[in-house]
């Protein structure tokens, strides 16, 4: 995420996770262990509520990491948006949940 030293509490670390937002996904670019930033077509504003999975893979097979957040920055990038989102709550699930049910 682009933002000042000041306003990052967590270490961001450069990772492509498949997101997935109901029946989008979007790679993201960073993560940090409270908010992640990924690029995606949609109508995002700053203070919207998000919910949304994270696939990660594991030497046992994939997991999602389920979020609820909220979406502090948007970026417009041509036809698509860059989103940060500050988690503010996780669950992760080792089940295969298909990652298609998160919502909005």
């Amino acid at each position: 995420m682009v933002a000042s030293a000041e306003k990052r509490g967590e270490e961001r670390v450069q990772a492509g996770l498949r997101v997935s937002l109901g029946g989008s996904t979007a790679l993201t670019r960073d993560v940090s262990a409270s908010g992640l930033y990924f690029e995606i077509e949609g109508s995002f504003i700053p203070g919207q509520g998000i919910t949304l999975a994270v696939e990660i893979d594991t030497a046992a097979g994939k997991i999602a990491l389920w979020c609820h957040g909220k979406v502090v920055r948007v970026e417009q990038r041509g036809r698509e948006q860059g989103v940060a989102v500050q988690i503010l709550e996780s669950t992760l699930r080792a089940d295969a949940v298909p990652l298609a049910a998160a919502q909005r």
